[in-house]
């Protein structure tokens, strides 16, 4: 009964869910483009049959992806992916990843979740497994999968407790649901608990991926460019900011920062970079955009970061880097890849998305929690003015961002015993 009502709303969404694509696409043609595959249209398929099927659902699940990815191709030359997602950035940083292998790596979006779309995804492409980021947990799919024999295996996966109480409000619906997966690969044991008792197969801990993201060579060069725009000015860097919280860093920077501080203003959504801008005016603040690629004045007081794929570069030309999503209830960000280039990092109080990352990055003195983003700015002063607990903070960073790689080989290692096991 609840996965016919889950179908039937599906029905009733879907008009909906087309047409805003097609409105948002007036201003992001991103959204207008390649709708078909949505609807389960899709070209040139008869090379990927048969691929490892990855589904990310957007820029941090891309990126999250990249390590199993590239481990998949490295370790069979005749092996090819199929990467999905739901998103246009999403799929702008996945065709920018892979960009060098167009012939192995398939970029497509992935149908909505009516059972006639993704079976006949299913049944056109024919993936080996099916490998789902994070917690990207598809009723209809995940059945669809079982249907057709596709092992799935649910990868870096997590589990906020507030997500977890939600699911469990569906009872029986959400057992059937986690209990099609194959196998479950978690970040934490916490992850690992919450995904059992909500009917998932016992999960191994293999950590998060996202420890195995190398650093692109590219990004020491971008960030010397950055530095050399930027000149001498001390910078405290905002990344990926969430609507909401844009307004509160803007005060807190303006009330404790001197003119030798830049504040570098990277927002989550590109579709927001405009509005961010707005608001940073209407402070009286001077903006200037990274999209310009000018100098930076003194007299600025604000460079936003209106620009995809950079952000090792903000990263590594930041003195101090304030974590976005953490300073209203939106659960955090990624900070491992700031600490993986020794970038002193601030989060908030809000990071369930992030719990043990976040904890065990406190732990080992790579970041700093504040209780409010005017707390927050004011941990950063003190740093800029002390040299040597940045450098103290930056070892620790890299120290913590090294020893716990390596969860791309043990989620690999699952796959292989899932697919032993179903063979």
């Amino acid at each position: 009964m609840w996965r016919a009502l889950y179908t039937f709303l599906w029905l009733l969404v879907l008009p909906l869910a087309v047409s805003r694509l097609l409105w948002r696409g007036r201003s992001e043609p991103g959204y207008r483009a390649d709708i078909g595959e949505r609807l389960g249209r899709y070209r040139d398929v008869a090379h990927f049959q048969g691929a490892w099927w990855i589904h990310a659902v957007s820029v941090g699940e891309i990126r999250a992806s990249e390590p199993i990815v590239r481990a998949l191709l490295a370790r069979d030359e005749h092996a090819l992916v199929l990467l999905t997602q739901m998103t246009p950035t999403g799929r702008r940083t996945a065709l920018e990843l892979f960009a060098a292998v167009p012939s192995r790596v398939r970029v497509a979006y992935l149908p909505y979740d009516l059972p006639w779309l993704v079976g006949a995804f299913m049944r056109r492409f024919r993936p080996r497994a099916a490998i789902l980021m994070e917690t990207e947990i598809w009723p209809n799919l995940l059945q669809q999968a079982k249907k057709e024999g596709i092992p799935t295996i649910l990868a870096n996966a997590r589990l906020s407790r507030k997500s977890a109480d939600r699911y469990a409000l569906l009872g029986p619906f959400a057992r059937d649901t986690f209990g099609c997966l194959g196998a479950v690969a978690a970040q934490s044991e916490a992850d690992a608990r919450r995904l059992e008792h909500l009917g998932a197969p016992p999960a191994t801990v293999t950590g998060s991926v996202k420890f195995d993201v190398q650093v692109p060579d590219s990004a020491a060069t971008l960030a010397a460019h950055f530095q050399r725009l930027i000149g001498s000015r001390r910078v405290i860097l905002a990344a990926s900011t969430r609507d909401g919280e844009e307004s509160g860093i803007l005060d807190a920077f303006l009330a404790r920062a001197t003119e030798d501080d830049l504040l570098v203003v990277v927002p989550r959504h590109p579709q927001r970079f405009d509005a961010v801008a707005a608001l940073i005016e209407a402070r009286g603040a001077r903006l200037q955009r990274r999209s310009s690629d000018q100098a930076v004045a003194m007299e600025t007081r604000a460079w936003l970061g209106d620009s995809m794929g950079e952000m090792f570069a903000y990263f590594c030309a930041a003195q101090v880097t304030l974590i976005g999503g953490s300073w209203k209830p939106l659960g955090g960000q990624n900070l491992i890849e700031a600490c993986a280039v020794g970038t002193p990092v601030i989060v908030g109080p809000h990071t369930f998305n992030f719990d043990e990352i976040t904890r065990l990055a406190i732990t080992s003195g790579a970041a700093i929690r504040a209780p409010d983003v005017a707390a927050g700015f004011e941990a950063a002063i003190e740093l800029l003015g002390d040299a040597g607990r940045r450098e103290a903070m930056s070892a620790a960073g890299r120290q913590f961002a090294a020893q716990h790689r390596g969860a791309t080989l043990r989620t690999l290692a699952v796959l292989d015993a899932t697919l032993a096991g179903n063979g």
